[in-house]
């Protein structure tokens, strides 16, 4: 699991980034000491950083230039500073993307997923693929692959596939499924859900993977041998 350094000053903010990245299959974790931010930045040895600018005592500035002088840790700068300058300056001090407040969350995982096939080439990694019945669902592209046909899958449809898959032979509730599926810019409630998996099953159908997700009748849902 890749994990995520989060430096904001918005507990708040933190917590509700750290929530989503969780969902998404990133271990987050919130820098809690804003005056000694290299120093855990040491001991967590995250993959990516996402550096807000404006900080008590020193900026983002500040704080990625230290951690370049011992690292080339990928630095994502996320702010409402959002003039030019403020891009120029962040990506001269080190960082190598930024985003502006607000954001949405699918881009900023769309930046991270890209940050890390760049830097660790994860997607060559088989712990990136999840395989059921000569299926594979690409994580990194958020697809479906079964011979050698490409089945494109929504937003939700993956994140239906991915927990069902992570969990294959065990039952899924409709409460855990809802709970992987809901971030800050989509709420997903009973009858959402029941629409989502139906319009799955028949691309699942349609693909020649008929009875892929198994329904336990006052249970959940479930992939199994």
């Amino acid at each position: 699991m890749y994990k995520i350094f989060i430096v904001e000053d918005d507990p708040v903010i933190a917590q509700t980034l750290a929530d989503n990245l969780f969902k998404w299959g990133f271990e987050a974790v919130v820098a809690d000491d804003l005056w000694n931010v290299t120093a855990q930045f040491v001991k967590e040895e995250p993959h990516i950083v996402i550096m807000d600018i404006v900080l008590p005592c020193y900026n983002g500035y500040y704080w990625c230039n230290e951690i370049r002088k011992i690292s080339k840790v990928p630095i994502i700068f996320l702010s409402s500073k959002n003039d030019n300058m403020d891009i120029v300056m962040a990506i001269n001090m080190g960082g190598d993307d930024f985003i502006s407040k607000p954001f949405a969350t699918d881009i900023l995982v769309a930046k991270i997923q890209a940050m890390l096939r760049r830097t660790y080439d994860y997607k060559s990694e088989n712990s990136d693929n999840i395989e059921h019945r000569g299926a594979v669902l690409l994580l990194g592209e958020a697809s479906l692959v079964y011979k050698n046909q490409k089945i494109e899958l929504t937003k939700n449809e993956f994140r239906i596939l991915e927990v069902l898959m992570r969990n294959k032979n065990n039952i899924v509730s409709r409460d855990k499924i809802m709970k992987k599926l809901w971030n800050d810019d989509s709420f997903i409630d009973d009858n959402t859900l029941t629409v989502n998996l139906n319009r799955l099953r028949k691309k699942l159908d349609a693909a020649g993977l008929t009875e892929f997700i198994e329904t336990k009748k006052g249970l959940g849902y479930m992939v199994s041998d």
